[in-house]
């Protein structure tokens, strides 16, 4: 099969191969996926980087966890039906060597999710990990039928995904942006009030809008965002973060406690198994109900692997695809 792989941390110029590589095959219980497209994500970036001193977790890597495709064989006790269909795919390089980027995967069954027909490849390569990981932002604790959700970088691909699922679930979405200049691209449909962190008072802006404070708040930049957040949470409220710009993130410690609020942490590599599991049912009848869309920045083929990973670490909006031939 055709796939890229990298021997050794490093720049993605220097360290990323494409070539051929034997064609895996399924073990018992799982599937193998002929793969059309597949996602690229911050964390894939930083894995073949070394970030925070990771060392390589097998000899060789094919990156990616996130792709959508269709399923060509299976393995011992899966049900030879699931041949044919087409799938998208999550975790296929958690805990795993050889991820998505390459003409065919192999995961466990259960993480080669249906895709329904009218969806296309590129919505199903991108629910996978910022999917996952927004959905148990959200629902992690509870139900947000009728709450206030605060949403920070709601433009970016965790962000996104996560204002439309409180959205589609019942809740009143708050969001913000880093730039007024950004506040256009917010759909109105999902969001009932956005604000800009560049302005002067945002959390003012925020309370205007939620007098008694927010029930929860989806964190981008927990070490950024702090005393922002201590200022607009209610009662009880939870601050769910997925991510923070400091390795050591100081919080206002008292003033949150009194509040009684719970700080989430959220690593997608080790959430629960059925928490994962519900939020692949969720993505997938959110998605087929046009409750989901996620725009899709640039696209890359294969024999361009070094440059979509560029294009992650550099930032900028949408999500970023590798075609596979």
């Amino acid at each position: 099969m055709l796939a890229s792989w990298y021997d050794e941390q490093g720049p993605a110029a220097d360290v990323l191969r494409v070539g051929e590589l034997p064609d895996p095959a399924p073990g018992p219980g799982e599937v193998r996926v002929r793969v059309t497209v597949s996602g690229v994500n911050p964390g894939d970036t930083k894995k073949r980087r070394g970030w925070l001193g990771s060392s390589m977790p097998y000899p060789r890597v094919i990156p990616h966890s996130d792709a959508a495709g269709v399923v060509d064989a299976v393995g011992d006790g899966v049900d030879a039906r699931r041949i044919g269909r087409r799938v998208w795919v999550y975790g296929a390089q958690s805990y795993r060597p050889y991820g998505t980027a390459a003409q065919y995967t192999v995961v466990p069954e259960h993480q080669a999710v249906p895709l329904p027909d009218h969806l296309d490849d590129e919505l199903g390569a991108n629910l996978g990990i910022p999917g996952i990981t927004a959905h148990r932002t959200v629902f992690a604790d509870g139900p947000v039928d009728g709450r206030l959700v605060l949403v920070h970088g709601v433009l970016g691909g965790v962000g996104s995904i996560a204002a439309q699922l409180a959205h589609w679930a019942g809740a009143i979405v708050i969001a913000t942006v880093r730039r007024t200049a950004d506040l256009d691209r917010i759909d109105p449909a999902v969001v009932s009030h956005a604000v800009a962190l560049d302005t002067e008072a945002p959390a003012a802006s925020i309370r205007a809008h939620a007098p008694r404070g927010v029930d929860r708040i989806i964190e981008v930049a927990l070490s950024d965002n702090a005393d922002l957040d201590n200022a607009v949470v209610a009662n009880n409220a939870v601050i769910a973060a997925y991510a923070t710009r400091a390795d050591r993130t100081e919080i206002p410690f008292w003033p949150l406690l009194f509040n009684n609020v719970t700080l989430r942490l959220l690593g997608s590599d080790d959430f629960p198994e059925e928490a994962r599991r519900q939020a692949t049912r969720d993505l997938t009848a959110a998605a087929a109900v046009g409750a989901l869309t996620i725009p899709v920045g640039d696209r890359y083929p294969l024999e361009d692997i070094a440059k979509a990973h560029d294009r992650v670490d550099a930032g900028g909006h949408g999500r970023v695809l590798v075609a596979v031939p």
